[in-house]
Order: structure tokens, then C-alpha cells, then sequence
């Protein structure tokens, strides 16, 4: 459930990023996972005579990496990595996944994309449609604005994940049970994946992220599921709060258990945090164990915010220290560069 405030890029901080580009991808239209293009070799290394820039990325080996992710979402990043650089400070390890949030209608954020990217980072662009609907989308009114995004995400050339209108199974959302159908869903959602295709930038993640069903248990997942050939994460939303059993299984065990009757698609903690008192220590344990515990539990990111509640963890430093002290296990964190 939505305990945070949405924030939205400014045009004046993504303006520049139109000149620059991007390329991503992932999704087999076969349904399979190997994602990436045939002609490629490991982590975009291309096979044949053409120059880097007219082959996509291949995001192959980031899909399912050997290593966890270990990821932030914190204010101003990644157009800014100032905060990051704090992050890095107080947790004794840099995050190689970055979060952040983008409105429909802002440009594509390449020069973001570039600074995580020189930092060993991926990055992840949650795509919020608050003023426009999923109708509209799948009925193709909103086709240019989507060519224009995915032309210079594939002229830029490097991977980033891209998560569109999450936590859809929650009424809190503009997008949401309230104001759109499954159908509508799914068919904005293929659109966008299409239009992405047919303009060559295969480099992109999918990540598809329910809210995790705890607090909207009537509503049922598999009608909003794309499909495996949409689809290469899974991306959970949910939160550590005072007032629920927080043990790993409690928090995540239920929606896990719901997606895998449906998909196998590799699962990642797309936004968690947990919030601040005595019990954050106890919770962190849960979460870094919990995503230690499961082979296809990617890593988690967490939301470094004061939004609602404060998630920041300098908001509990006991709970800081045990959050430093578990991300030093060596199998969290990588450089996403060299992901073998």
C-alpha cells in the first residue's frame, strides 16, 4: 500500500536528456528468458563487424546475475549522484540499482542513466501515468510521446529497467483498481513493450510490480500479468510497518506464493523500506536473510526517503549499523558492468 508521496522529474532536469539515448531490453517475444539479441555476446559485447552503437545492449547477463542487487532510491539520483555518494558513506557499500521516479510526459533521463552507469549502477525508471489514461495509452494516443522516449533509449545504448504503472492492484492509484480494468492494463502495457520493439530498443528490463497483496487481498494478479513474453522481473512493492507480523514470509510470502502459480520470472524487492523503532533493527535482519534465502530473489532496493514516514535509515542509527554490517555479505552488490 502507497506509504509514500509520488515525486515527479522535473522537465528542466530532464530536458538535456533527450540529446542523449539509451537502450534496453530483455523480453524474449518468444516467451523464453534469454532476453537479449543472438547477435550479441556477454554483456553487450557485440559478434560481428558492426560498431557498438548498432547493436543493443545485450541485458542478458543482468537479468539473473550470479550476485544480489543492492539498491537505493534516494533524493536527486541519478541526476545527481551526491546523495548516492551519502548512501555509500552511511550503508559502507555502493548501490549498483538506482530507483527513481518519473511522471508521463517527462523525457527519458540519459544523462542519469550515464552517471549510475559510470558508478557500476543500473538504473530503474518507475513510469507513472498520472495524467493520462491506461485506455488511452492502448488505444495508441499517446504513440508519439512513447516512440519519442524509446528512440533515445535506444540511441544511448546502455541498459536500464523500466517499470510501468505499479502497485496497479491498489485502489490508492490513479491507475489503479479504481480507474482501470486488467484488460486495460495489460493492453497499455504490451503497447508500450511493442512500440519499444519495433523501435529497436531491446535493451530494456521489464519489471512488472504489484503492491504486495497484504493489504488488497481480493484482488487477484494473473488478470493483470502481461505475459512471459512482456515480462522479465518481478518486481515487488512492500513495506516493513508497525502493526504486522514482520517476518519475511509474513511480508512478501503471500504475493510470491500468489505470482508463482502464474510465472517463474525472477523476483526483486523493487521498493521496500522498514519504518523507524525499536523493531527497524529486527526487520532489516528479515529483509537481507529473507532475500539471501531465495535463489530467485534478485536483491531488494530500498526507499531512502522521508515520505509519509521517515525510511531514511540515519532515522535509526542502531538500525543503520545492522544494516551495514549484513551489506558487507559479499553477495550483495556487483558492478553491473562486469556482472559475470
Amino acid at each position: 500500500m502507497r506509504l509514500r508521496k509520488r515525486f515527479r522529474m522535473t522537465g528542466a532536469a530532464l530536458a538535456c536528456a533527450l540529446a542523449g539515448v539509451l537502450a534496453l531490453g530483455g523480453c524474449s517475444l518468444l516467451g523464453d528468458d534469454s532476453g537479449g539479441s543472438s547477435e550479441t555476446g556477454g554483456a553487450g559485447a557485440p559478434r560481428s563487424s558492426a560498431s557498438p552503437q548498432d547493436i543493443p545492449y545485450d541485458v542478458t547477463p543482468l537479468i539473473k546475475p550470479a550476485k544480489k542487487y543492492y539498491g537505493a532510491a534516494v533524493p536527486g539520483a541519478p541526476i545527481s549522484m551526491k546523495n548516492i555518494d551519502v548512501y555509500t558513506s552511511r550503508t559502507g557499500k555502493q548501490p549498483n540499482l538506482i530507483e527513481y521516479y518519473a511522471a508521463w510526459g517527462d523525457g527519458f533521463d540519459a544523462t542519469g542513466v550515464r552517471n549510475a552507469w559510470a558508478e557500476g549502477a543500473l538504473t530503474l525508471m518507475s513510469w507513472e501515468p498520472f495524467d493520462t489514461s491506461l485506455a488511452d495509452i492502448a488505444a495508441g494516443r499517446s504513440d508519439a510521446y512513447i516512440k519519442e522516449y524509446a528512440t533515445a533509449v535506444r540511441k544511448l545504448n546502455l541498459p536500464v529497467v523500466m517499470d510501468f504503472a505499479d502497485e496497479f492492484n491498489g485502489h490508492w492509484e490513479k491507475w489503479g483498481t479504481k480507474h482501470a480494468t486488467p484488460a486495460q492494463y495489460v493492453a497499455a502495457w504490451r503497447h508500450i513493450h511493442q512500440t519499444f520493439v519495433d523501435v529497436g530498443a531491446t535493451n530494456v528490463i521489464w519489471a512488472w510490480a504489484p503492491n504486495i497483496v497484504n493489504p488488497v487481498k481480493n484482488v487477484r494478479l494473473k488478470p493483470y500479468y502481461p505475459g512471459d513474453a512482456y515480462v522479465d522481473w518481478i518486481g515487488l512493492v512492500g513495506y516493513f510497518t508497525i502493526g504486522q507480523d514482520n517476518a519475511f514470509d509474513s511480508v512478501f510470502g503471500p504475493t510470491r506464493d500468489e505470482i508463482r502459480t502464474f510465472t517463474k520470472k525472477p523476483m526483486l524487492l523493487l521498493e521496500t523500506a522498514a519504518m523507524p523503532g525499536e523493531r527497524r533493527r529486527a526487520d532489516v535482519r528479515n529483509l537481507f536473510a529473507g532475500v539471501a534465502a531465495d535463489d530467485d530473489m534478485l536483491g531488494f532496493i530500498w526507499f531512502d526517503y522521508k515520505k509519509r514516514a521517515d525510511w531514511r535509515l540515519e532515522a535509526s542509527p542502531l538500525a543503520l549499523e545492522e544494516f551495514k554490517r549484513l551489506a558487507a555479505d559479499d553477495r550483495f552488490g556487483f558492478d553491473v558492468r562486469k556482472p559475470s
